[in-house]
């Protein structure tokens, strides 16, 4: 069955992170992606490694279900291009720095004149406002802005970002609530509008716990580890092999620990009595588990957890989540049929609907391979096509005839 957004046309001005995540949700609730990219490099995630069959795997994992156009938007005849795919798109997506679509010609202002119905989405560093929003900024530099470096790590170490792409993919799932949000509304009024985003804005909202306690406090949240600033014990513990991390937000889960340590004196313990105690002898507390818990290993404690229904888990490396049973019976990883890439697994977007499933049905696209088809689609002739591909204005990958296998479901 066809996906949720079927029917819906987006054009795709995206590059790196941030952007192409939002268009691949976009693209996997089964919206058709036209990808635009540039002459000879294509999307700058291509090149970032490590590569597989000289993809980066950034770039596979976040591109599939769209269809690759290689455009010269720098001339007037690539720019017509684009504005001639924006007439009859539903959507347009652009993450440029301020001010570089407006210069390009890109601008909400100029397409919305085109097409008036459109929705535009711009996702963007530091937003449309404010004196920063003229900064390039990646992921990680934007964690420096928002305070996220700030509270990362622990008070002995040094500075650590948060490993994952936190602000480019949740910059790319609110931008994607917002086109999605703006389709609705243009559906009960046949408007279009714009929707605005940016990393900035994401490390703002994934900072609000932190920048609320403050302003009720006025204290600065310190660098926590694994702990929890809230709560103790709540963080990570060594035992014989395996680290474990183990969460107590409640006097009644901690008389549960208790009694799996066998150190049911705690309890009462003024020291340890309530959480406010807990949390006031953190350290003392953690100690006096860990010295527990490194008498036997992670499996037999995770058992006996978990067998009082306390919170816990094993940390585990890349080889123990791909392996883990709990990932593949939610099916997290994917196989896509990809003509230069045998056995390719990415990850899908962690949402399902009972009624319209969610699949994969077209690998990440190589460099071009959609450009004919595109144009061909939107009226050119292979005359005006032959012409383009010789004054440098497209660039054309030619297929070879592949066997794809059923889509992929999620």
């Amino acid at each position: 069955m066809a996906g949720p957004l079927t029917g819906v046309k987006v054009v795709d001005l995206t590059t790196n992170i941030s952007g192409p995540s939002l268009t691949m949700i976009l693209a996997d609730l089964g919206a058709e992606v036209i990808k635009i990219e540039k002459p000879n490099i294509g999307d700058d995630s291509r090149k970032m490694d490590p590569l597989m069959a000289g993809e980066g795997v950034y770039y596979l994992n976040i591109n599939r279900n769209k269809r690759s156009i290689v455009i010269n938007i720098k001339i007037d005849e690539g720019k017509q291009l684009v504005y001639d795919l924006v007439k009859k798109a539903d959507v347009f997506v652009e993450n440029f720095r301020y001010g570089k679509a407006a210069e390009l010609g890109f601008d909400y202002e100029t397409l919305k004149e085109l097409n008036p119905q459109l929705i535009y989405c711009s996702l963007s560093a530091y937003g449309q406002q404010g004196e920063k929003r003229y900064k390039p900024g990646y992921d990680a530099i934007v964690q420096g802005d928002t305070g996220i470096i700030g509270i990362n790590g622990t008070e002995e170490g040094g500075m650590a970002r948060a490993a994952v792409s936190i602000l480019d993919q949740g910059s790319a799932m609110w931008g994607a609530i917002g086109i999605v949000s703006a389709l609705y509304y243009r559906a009960l009024t046949g408007s279009g509008q714009k929707v605005e985003t940016s990393l900035f804005e994401t490390g703002i909202f994934w900072m609000g716990y932190h920048i609320l306690s403050y302003l009720a406090t006025g204290k600065a949240p310190k660098k926590m580890g694994t702990n929890h600033a809230s709560f103790a014990p709540y963080g990570d513990f060594q035992t014989t092999d395996d680290p474990i991390m183990i969460g107590i937000s409640n006097d009644s889960l901690f008389a549960r620990l208790c009694k799996v340590l066998n150190k049911e004196e705690w309890i009462e313990d003024p020291r340890f009595r309530m959480n406010v105690d807990r949390v006031k002898n953190r350290r003392e507390l953690n100690a006096a588990i860990e010295e527990v818990l490194k008498q036997k290993p992670a499996s037999y404690w995770i058992k006996e957890l978990e067998k009082r229904g306390i919170p816990c888990s094993v940390i585990q490396n890349i080889s123990q989540v791909i392996q883990d049973p709990q990932t593949v019976s939610t099916g997290m990883l994917v196989e896509v049929d990809h003509p230069e890439i045998p056995d390719l697994k990415v990850t899908r977007i962690p949402v399902q609907l009972s009624k319209t499933r969610l699949e994969i049905t077209k690998h990440p696209p190589r460099l071009g391979e959609d450009t004919v088809d595109i144009l061909r689609e939107h009226g050119y002739n292979q005359q005006q096509i032959e012409r383009l591909l010789e004054k440098g204005v497209i660039q054309a990958k030619i297929r070879e005839k592949t066997s794809y296998k059923k889509s992929r479901e999620f």
